[in-house]
């Protein structure tokens, strides 16, 4: 959805800088073979991702959710040459999709996959992030922010996705809407933390960047 004019935005898109070609033949792909495109970051908030990445120049990157590897190569453009860039999915058939793009790209040799429960993977990764990126399963966003707030590094960032879910986050809830309770309970959260300061950006389905005190 769009959080101002459609012509507004088509002009913030134009004077942006532009989505890569590798990034384009991902898009493609995931267009012609994979279920759900929806899902990708898409080329403005990849272009967000990709610059915030370069502003904070990280040494490790946590990513949850990996989908077809679209934000996790915008993440790794910023990447300090020694960095990793850690990238969790639950869906084991996106794999070798993944690893085909990360390998055309230059930064494959950075890019490690974890395929599984992230909240099982992440405790036993003996590492802390400066740049943590959130973009996986709504109802387990407050967990998955209980488990990482503690391996991040101070001045670190953690990107959260959707966070407007549609704007969903100021309408009357379902009582079967468990992904919108989730995201309210995680948006009161991070503005709560006194461990982190937070801006919510209405770009997009909203993106939340916080920052470690």
């Amino acid at each position: 959805m769009h959080f101002i004019p459609e012509a507004l935005d088509d002009y913030v898109v134009q004077h942006s800088e532009k989505e890569p070609e590798l990034l384009q033949q991902l898009t493609r792909e995931t267009y012609q073979k994979i279920l759900q495109p929806r899902m990708l970051s898409g080329p403005y908030q990849g272009r967000v991702l990709s610059m915030l990445s370069k502003l904070i120049n990280p040494k490790n990157i946590l990513e949850i959710g990996t989908y077809t590897g679209y934000s996790a190569l915008c993440l790794a453009e910023g990447i300090q040459q020694d960095g990793v860039l850690h990238t969790i999915d639950i869906n084991e058939e996106l794999e070798d999709f993944q690893r085909k793009y990360f390998n055309l790209s230059p930064f494959g040799k950075q890019i490690c996959q974890h395929i599984g429960d992230a909240t099982t993977i992440i405790p036993n990764l003996d590492l802390t992030f400066d740049l943590v990126f959130i973009d996986a399963d709504k109802p387990n966003y407050p967990v998955y922010f209980d488990i990482i707030i503690n391996k991040m590094n101070q001045g670190g960032v953690i990107l959260s996705d959707n966070v407007l879910w549609s704007g969903k986050v100021i309408e009357k809830i379902q009582q079967d809407d468990i992904s919108t309770k989730a995201l309210l309970e995680y948006n009161t959260l991070l503005v709560e933390d006194k461990r982190i300061e937070t801006v919510v950006l209405p770009i997009r389905d909203g993106l939340t960047i916080s920052r470690v005190l």
